[in-house]
Protein backbone atom coordinates (compact mmCIF):
# COMPACT_ATOMS: atom_id res chain seq x y z
CA UNK A 1 0.00 0.00 0.00
CA UNK A 2 2.74 2.61 0.59
CA UNK A 3 4.22 1.62 -2.51
CA UNK A 4 0.98 2.71 -4.53
CA UNK A 5 0.72 5.59 -1.95
CA UNK A 6 4.32 6.65 -3.70
CA UNK A 7 3.71 6.30 -6.99
CA UNK A 8 0.19 8.08 -6.69
CA UNK A 9 2.07 11.45 -5.21
CA UNK A 10 4.50 10.68 -7.73
CA UNK A 11 2.00 10.89 -10.36
CA UNK A 12 0.12 14.17 -9.06
CA UNK A 13 3.50 15.89 -8.55
CA UNK A 14 4.57 15.08 -12.18
CA UNK A 15 0.92 15.85 -13.46
CA UNK A 16 0.86 19.05 -11.82
CA UNK A 17 3.91 20.35 -13.31
CA UNK A 18 2.89 18.78 -16.79
CA UNK A 19 -0.24 20.85 -16.30
CA UNK A 20 1.13 23.96 -15.55
CA UNK A 21 4.27 23.96 -17.94
CA UNK A 22 1.49 23.28 -21.00
CA UNK A 23 -0.87 26.01 -20.07
CA UNK A 24 2.21 28.71 -19.40
CA UNK A 25 4.04 28.56 -21.76
CA UNK A 26 2.07 27.30 -24.29
CA UNK A 27 -1.84 28.80 -24.30
CA UNK A 28 -1.28 31.62 -21.95
CA UNK A 29 1.41 33.46 -24.16
CA UNK A 30 -1.14 33.45 -27.06
CA UNK A 31 -4.25 35.26 -24.71
CA UNK A 32 -6.07 31.77 -24.83
CA UNK A 33 -8.20 30.40 -22.16
CA UNK A 34 -7.80 26.99 -20.28
CA UNK A 35 -11.42 25.80 -19.91
CA UNK A 36 -13.19 24.56 -16.34
CA UNK A 37 -12.22 26.30 -13.30
CA UNK A 38 -9.08 27.16 -14.27
CA UNK A 39 -10.01 29.21 -17.19
CA UNK A 40 -12.79 30.75 -14.71
CA UNK A 41 -9.94 32.20 -12.67
CA UNK A 42 -8.01 33.36 -16.04
CA UNK A 43 -11.34 35.42 -16.14
CA UNK A 44 -11.45 36.71 -13.19
CA UNK A 45 -7.44 37.68 -13.45
CA UNK A 46 -8.65 39.21 -16.95
CA UNK A 47 -11.05 41.13 -15.13
CA UNK A 48 -8.77 42.22 -12.27
CA UNK A 49 -6.20 43.61 -14.66
CA UNK A 50 -8.17 45.13 -17.35
CA UNK A 51 -11.36 46.57 -14.94
CA UNK A 52 -9.64 47.33 -11.82
CA UNK A 53 -6.05 48.16 -13.40
CA UNK A 54 -4.02 45.74 -10.94
CA UNK A 55 -0.57 45.43 -11.04
CA UNK A 56 0.87 42.20 -10.26
CA UNK A 57 4.31 42.05 -12.03
CA UNK A 58 5.24 39.55 -13.85
CA UNK A 59 3.80 37.02 -11.41
CA UNK A 60 0.44 34.79 -12.61
CA UNK A 61 -2.79 35.17 -10.16
CA UNK A 62 -4.84 33.02 -11.63
CA UNK A 63 -3.07 30.23 -9.78
CA UNK A 64 -3.76 31.86 -6.93
CA UNK A 65 -7.60 32.72 -8.07
CA UNK A 66 -7.93 29.00 -8.44
CA UNK A 67 -6.63 27.40 -5.24
CA UNK A 68 -9.40 30.31 -3.70
CA UNK A 69 -12.10 28.90 -5.72
CA UNK A 70 -11.54 25.33 -5.35
CA UNK A 71 -12.18 26.06 -1.24
CA UNK A 72 -15.48 25.19 -1.54
CA UNK A 73 -15.13 22.08 -3.41
CA UNK A 74 -12.59 20.29 -0.69
CA UNK A 75 -16.22 19.04 1.17
CA UNK A 76 -16.54 16.56 -2.45
CA UNK A 77 -13.22 15.53 -1.95
CA UNK A 78 -13.19 14.40 1.89
CA UNK A 79 -16.98 12.24 0.85
CA UNK A 80 -14.80 10.28 -1.78
CA UNK A 81 -12.26 8.89 0.56
CA UNK A 82 -10.00 10.46 3.22
CA UNK A 83 -6.19 9.57 1.31
CA UNK A 84 -8.19 10.85 -1.79
CA UNK A 85 -9.08 13.97 -0.13
CA UNK A 86 -5.62 14.41 1.16
CA UNK A 87 -4.23 13.86 -2.02
CA UNK A 88 -5.60 16.07 -3.86
CA UNK A 89 -5.41 19.27 -0.96
CA UNK A 90 -1.48 18.56 -2.01
CA UNK A 91 -1.86 18.23 -5.56
CA UNK A 92 -3.76 21.65 -5.74
CA UNK A 93 -1.03 23.28 -3.58
CA UNK A 94 1.74 22.12 -5.86
CA UNK A 95 -0.38 22.85 -8.69
CA UNK A 96 -0.79 26.81 -7.62
CA UNK A 97 3.15 26.48 -6.91
CA UNK A 98 3.74 25.66 -10.35
CA UNK A 99 0.81 27.78 -12.13
CA UNK A 100 3.03 30.64 -10.20
CA UNK A 101 6.63 29.92 -10.69
CA UNK A 102 6.71 28.58 -14.29
CA UNK A 103 7.58 31.68 -15.92
CA UNK A 104 5.20 32.47 -18.57
CA UNK A 105 7.07 33.71 -22.06
CA UNK A 106 6.91 37.38 -23.37
CA UNK A 107 7.02 36.30 -26.96
CA UNK A 108 5.06 32.85 -27.61
CA UNK A 109 7.62 29.75 -28.02
CA UNK A 110 4.83 28.60 -31.16
CA UNK A 111 2.95 31.98 -32.53
CA UNK A 112 0.95 29.34 -34.50
CA UNK A 113 -2.23 29.31 -32.56
CA UNK A 114 -3.35 25.50 -34.04
CA UNK A 115 0.40 24.06 -33.35
CA UNK A 116 0.32 25.71 -29.87
CA UNK A 117 -3.64 24.43 -28.89
CA UNK A 118 -2.66 21.03 -30.00
CA UNK A 119 1.13 20.86 -27.88
CA UNK A 120 -0.39 22.70 -25.37
CA UNK A 121 -3.55 20.35 -25.19
CA UNK A 122 -1.57 17.08 -25.23
CA UNK A 123 0.80 18.11 -22.63
CA UNK A 124 -1.92 19.56 -20.18
CA UNK A 125 -4.10 16.90 -20.53
CA UNK A 126 -1.54 14.47 -20.09
CA UNK A 127 -0.55 16.07 -16.84
CA UNK A 128 -4.26 16.08 -15.07
CA UNK A 129 -4.64 12.35 -16.82
CA UNK A 130 -1.42 11.72 -14.55
CA UNK A 131 -2.99 13.20 -11.56
CA UNK A 132 -6.17 11.38 -11.68
CA UNK A 133 -4.09 8.35 -12.58
CA UNK A 134 -2.47 8.30 -9.00
CA UNK A 135 -6.08 8.56 -7.46
CA UNK A 136 -5.97 12.65 -6.82
CA UNK A 137 -7.14 15.77 -8.64
CA UNK A 138 -6.22 18.88 -9.39
CA UNK A 139 -9.28 20.14 -7.80
CA UNK A 140 -12.04 21.75 -9.60
CA UNK A 141 -13.64 20.18 -12.54
CA UNK A 142 -11.42 17.09 -11.53
CA UNK A 143 -13.12 16.64 -8.04
CA UNK A 144 -16.94 17.42 -9.80
CA UNK A 145 -15.66 15.21 -12.78
CA UNK A 146 -14.46 12.59 -10.71
CA UNK A 147 -17.80 12.52 -8.46
CA UNK A 148 -20.02 12.35 -11.34
CA UNK A 149 -18.50 9.85 -12.70
CA UNK A 150 -18.69 7.55 -9.83
CA UNK A 151 -22.27 7.48 -9.94
CA UNK A 152 -23.22 7.58 -13.81
CA UNK A 153 -21.65 5.03 -15.59
CA UNK A 154 -21.33 6.75 -18.52
CA UNK A 155 -19.74 10.09 -17.52
CA UNK A 156 -16.17 11.10 -17.31
CA UNK A 157 -13.89 13.66 -16.39
CA UNK A 158 -13.30 15.09 -19.77
CA UNK A 159 -16.97 15.22 -20.31
CA UNK A 160 -17.36 17.40 -17.14
CA UNK A 161 -14.65 19.62 -18.43
CA UNK A 162 -16.68 19.96 -22.05
CA UNK A 163 -19.97 21.02 -19.47
CA UNK A 164 -17.69 23.54 -17.60
CA UNK A 165 -16.23 24.63 -20.73
CA UNK A 166 -18.97 26.00 -22.26
CA UNK A 167 -19.55 28.27 -19.45
CA UNK A 168 -16.44 29.54 -19.88
CA UNK A 169 -16.16 30.02 -23.44
CA UNK A 170 -19.35 31.69 -23.52
CA UNK A 171 -18.00 34.23 -21.54
CA UNK A 172 -15.12 34.47 -23.41
CA UNK A 173 -17.40 35.02 -26.56
CA UNK A 174 -18.96 38.11 -24.80
CA UNK A 175 -15.24 39.46 -23.98
CA UNK A 176 -12.89 38.84 -26.86
CA UNK A 177 -13.14 37.93 -30.41
CA UNK A 178 -14.12 34.66 -32.19
CA UNK A 179 -10.92 33.89 -32.73
CA UNK A 180 -10.05 33.64 -29.52
CA UNK A 181 -13.02 31.30 -28.33
CA UNK A 182 -12.62 29.22 -31.42
CA UNK A 183 -8.62 28.42 -30.86
CA UNK A 184 -8.96 28.19 -26.91
CA UNK A 185 -12.55 25.26 -27.72
CA UNK A 186 -9.86 23.50 -30.00
CA UNK A 187 -7.40 23.40 -27.02
CA UNK A 188 -10.41 22.26 -24.63
CA UNK A 189 -11.14 19.27 -26.86
CA UNK A 190 -7.14 18.01 -27.01
CA UNK A 191 -6.98 18.49 -23.63
CA UNK A 192 -10.03 16.69 -22.65
CA UNK A 193 -9.05 14.09 -24.43
CA UNK A 194 -5.98 13.37 -23.88
CA UNK A 195 -6.86 13.36 -20.35
CA UNK A 196 -9.13 10.71 -20.78
CA UNK A 197 -6.48 8.08 -22.38
CA UNK A 198 -4.25 9.08 -19.78
CA UNK A 199 -6.72 8.18 -16.77
CA UNK A 200 -6.82 4.88 -17.89
CA UNK A 201 -9.18 3.76 -14.64
CA UNK A 202 -11.91 5.55 -16.72
CA UNK A 203 -11.33 3.33 -19.96
CA UNK A 204 -13.79 0.06 -19.44
CA UNK A 205 -12.37 -3.38 -20.69
CA UNK A 206 -14.21 -6.51 -21.17
CA UNK A 207 -11.89 -9.66 -20.91
CA UNK A 208 -12.50 -13.09 -22.28
CA UNK A 209 -10.45 -16.05 -21.32
CA UNK A 210 -9.81 -19.11 -22.28
CA UNK A 211 -8.71 -21.77 -20.07
CA UNK A 212 -8.64 -25.86 -19.30
CA UNK A 213 -7.12 -25.12 -15.59
CA UNK A 214 -9.89 -24.86 -12.72
CA UNK A 215 -9.91 -21.85 -9.90
CA UNK A 216 -9.06 -18.62 -12.13
CA UNK A 217 -12.99 -17.10 -11.27
CA UNK A 218 -12.17 -17.64 -8.04
CA UNK A 219 -8.90 -16.14 -8.26
CA UNK A 220 -10.18 -12.96 -10.28
CA UNK A 221 -13.14 -12.64 -7.67
CA UNK A 222 -11.16 -12.83 -4.58
CA UNK A 223 -8.17 -10.61 -5.90
CA UNK A 224 -10.48 -7.53 -7.68
CA UNK A 225 -13.68 -8.09 -6.62
CA UNK A 226 -15.09 -8.05 -10.23
CA UNK A 227 -17.79 -10.72 -11.39
CA UNK A 228 -17.26 -13.64 -13.66
CA UNK A 229 -19.00 -15.02 -16.06
CA UNK A 230 -18.51 -19.22 -17.36
CA UNK A 231 -19.59 -21.18 -19.98
CA UNK A 232 -18.26 -24.57 -20.92
CA UNK A 233 -16.28 -24.42 -24.17
CA UNK A 234 -14.55 -26.84 -26.86
CA UNK A 235 -12.63 -26.59 -29.59
CA UNK A 236 -13.44 -26.82 -32.90
CA UNK A 237 -10.24 -28.04 -34.15
CA UNK A 238 -9.20 -30.40 -30.87
CA UNK A 239 -12.81 -30.85 -29.37
CA UNK A 240 -11.01 -30.46 -26.10
CA UNK A 241 -13.01 -29.09 -23.38
CA UNK A 242 -12.15 -25.50 -22.03
CA UNK A 243 -13.81 -23.12 -19.94
CA UNK A 244 -14.66 -19.73 -21.26
CA UNK A 245 -14.75 -17.12 -18.86
CA UNK A 246 -15.98 -13.66 -18.90
CA UNK A 247 -15.20 -10.41 -16.84
CA UNK A 248 -15.21 -6.59 -17.22
CA UNK A 249 -12.75 -4.77 -16.17
CA UNK A 250 -10.91 -0.78 -16.06
CA UNK A 251 -8.14 -0.44 -18.19
CA UNK A 252 -5.89 -0.08 -14.78
CA UNK A 253 -6.56 -3.55 -14.09
CA UNK A 254 -5.14 -5.39 -16.64
CA UNK A 255 -1.69 -5.84 -15.47
CA UNK A 256 -3.45 -7.99 -12.23
CA UNK A 257 -5.53 -9.88 -14.37
CA UNK A 258 -3.04 -10.96 -16.60
CA UNK A 259 -0.61 -11.94 -13.80
CA UNK A 260 -3.74 -13.55 -11.95
CA UNK A 261 -4.11 -16.15 -14.75
CA UNK A 262 -0.87 -16.79 -15.34
CA UNK A 263 0.22 -17.81 -12.25
CA UNK A 264 -2.88 -20.39 -12.66
CA UNK A 265 -2.31 -21.25 -16.59
CA UNK A 266 0.42 -20.18 -18.53
CA UNK A 267 -1.09 -21.68 -21.53
CA UNK A 268 -4.14 -19.54 -21.30
CA UNK A 269 -5.88 -17.53 -24.35
CA UNK A 270 -6.94 -14.15 -23.38
CA UNK A 271 -8.88 -11.33 -25.80
CA UNK A 272 -9.39 -7.53 -24.86
CA UNK A 273 -11.35 -5.40 -25.79
CA UNK A 274 -11.09 -1.32 -24.99
CA UNK A 275 -13.58 1.23 -24.52
CA UNK A 276 -16.84 -1.50 -24.09
CA UNK A 277 -19.96 0.47 -23.05
CA UNK A 278 -21.21 -1.60 -19.66
CA UNK A 279 -24.97 -0.85 -18.70
CA UNK A 280 -25.50 -2.46 -15.38
CA UNK A 281 -24.17 -2.88 -11.92
CA UNK A 282 -20.78 -2.27 -13.31
CA UNK A 283 -18.39 -0.27 -10.43
CA UNK A 284 -16.15 2.29 -12.15
CA UNK A 285 -12.81 2.30 -9.59
CA UNK A 286 -11.30 5.82 -9.79
CA UNK A 287 -8.62 5.10 -6.90
CA UNK A 288 -5.19 4.12 -8.07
Amino acid sequence: MQRIGLNGMGYAVLGSVLFAFGLNVFITPLSLYNGGFMGISQLIRTFLLQVFHLSFGQTDIAGIIYLLINLPLIYLAWTMGKNFFVRSIITILIQTAALTLIPIPIHPVIEDYLTACIIGGIIAGTGSGLILRGGSSGGGQDILGLYFTKKFHSFSVGKMSLIINILVYGICLAMFNIEIVIYSLIYGVVYSIACDRVHIQNINMSVIIFTKKEGIPQAIMQQTGRGVTNWDGAGAYTNEHSSVLFVVISKHEVATIKRIVKEIDPNAFMVFNEGCSVSGNFIKRLDP
